[in-house]
């Protein structure tokens, strides 16, 4: 039997969320589990569902993580378990076993000053692990910058399951909302600094003069929601830009496969980092190319001038000639259709491998 221990699980949504899920459903397949999740409202119906056990511990974050970690600590002890794996350090701080532990790291949670009080604790923790799971090369490099043994670090890239199958009704609605405009650029995300949404915009008033037809397709939601639309009534990108949030699966899959480049040329923001970037596969498997930045983990996902481009995020000219390269002479048609043929590397059923591979090795 092996535990996982996390803090972000199904059925609130994102990134992380998914990984754990696709990790956890996977694991199942070949293992005895036991999943320790956060409380999350409305998890009942969703847990009744799966095959494994979860358990679920609520309370406030601080007493919920200790509260969490005296349950794995006796389950631990009066069961037979060969491993813990956890979504984060944090998981493992308070873990005290001589069990086997394996710990996910994705970037930014680690990505603090060498020698500060917050470096100290996570090394302590990651170098007590049997193995430390980098989502990207870019973040076993971090990892080792800032005093992880590289002995321990294996780069696992995260899995996706096959795209959905379209849905008629939404692909009609998308190309009824969209009519003639092209090319059609598109960003999943969180509104964030990180996403760089702000550089795209200013990219976009300047394609618009050569493409007057453009549009940009923003979906998601965030702290920097307000600023961004303040931004494109600035840049008079009114007729350009259309904004989703709160959207279903269908609908949001259809605006991808409808567009021709997903962009987001994620950028270093204070400590927080694009480890990996699933959307970029998510946007391939729908046959879309992508541009992404070069400080993150986003080279794992876009091979350059293959599958999409990496560019300088923080840097407007490079943003705005990689995507008018990309758009001239249709480019993003060869690119994407390379992309769809390369992202099936990140099927759930070669990643598991992976993880079997040094559970039982070790």
């Amino acid at each position: 039997m092996y535990l996982i221990a996390t803090r972000s699980f199904p059925p609130e949504l994102g990134g992380m969320q998914s990984l754990m899920w696709g990790l956890s459903k996977e694991m199942s397949k070949n293992f005895m589990i036991k999943v320790f999740a956060d409380y999350q409202k409305n998890h009942k119906e969703f847990d009744k569902e799966v095959n494994f056990s979860i358990e679920r511990i609520g309370g406030i974050k601080f007493l919920r993580k200790i509260r969490k970690a005296q349950l794995i600590n006796e389950f631990l002890k009066e069961k037979k378990v060969q491993g813990i794996i956890a979504d984060h350090w944090k998981s493992l701080e308070l873990i005290k076993t001589v069990k086997k532990k394996y710990c996910l790291i994705h970037g930014k949670e680690i990505n603090h000053p060498k020698g500060s009080f917050q470096n100290k604790k996570i090394v302590k923790v990651l170098n007590n692990v049997e193995k430390v799971i980098a989502n990207s090369q870019n973040t076993k490099n971090l990892a080792i910058s800032i005093g992880i043994d590289e002995d321990k670090i294996i780069v696992i890239n995260p899995g996706v399951y096959p795209a959905k199958e379209l849905n008629k009704k939404s692909l009609d609605k998308v190309e009824n909302l969209l009519k003639i405009k092209t090319p059609r650029l598109i960003t999943v995300s969180r509104f964030d600094k990180r996403k760089n949404h702000e550089k795209v915009l200013m990219a976009l008033r300047n394609l618009k003069q050569i493409y007057p037809d453009i549009v940009y397709i923003c979906i998601g939601h965030g702290e920097e929601e307000n600023n961004i639309k303040e931004l494109v009534k600035e840049l008079d990108l009114g007729s350009q830009v259309m904004f989703f949030k709160d959207i279903g699966e269908d609908l949001k899959n259809s605006l991808v496969a409808k567009s021709n480049i997903f962009v987001m040329p994620s950028i270093i923001h204070k400590t927080s980092i694009e480890g990996f970037g699933i959307a970029y596969i998510e946007a391939a498997q729908y046959g879309v190319s992508s541009l992404g930045g070069k400080d993150g983990g986003e080279s794992d996902a876009i091979q350059h001038e293959k599958t999409g481009l990496i560019c300088d995020g923080n840097n407007l000219e490079d943003i705005y000639s990689s995507l008018n390269f990309m758009i001239k002479d249709k480019r993003y048609l060869e690119l994407g259709k390379n992309a769809k043929e390369l992202s099936s590397k990140f099927d759930w059923s070669k990643t598991i491998e992976e993880y079997k591979k040094i559970l039982t090795l070790n």
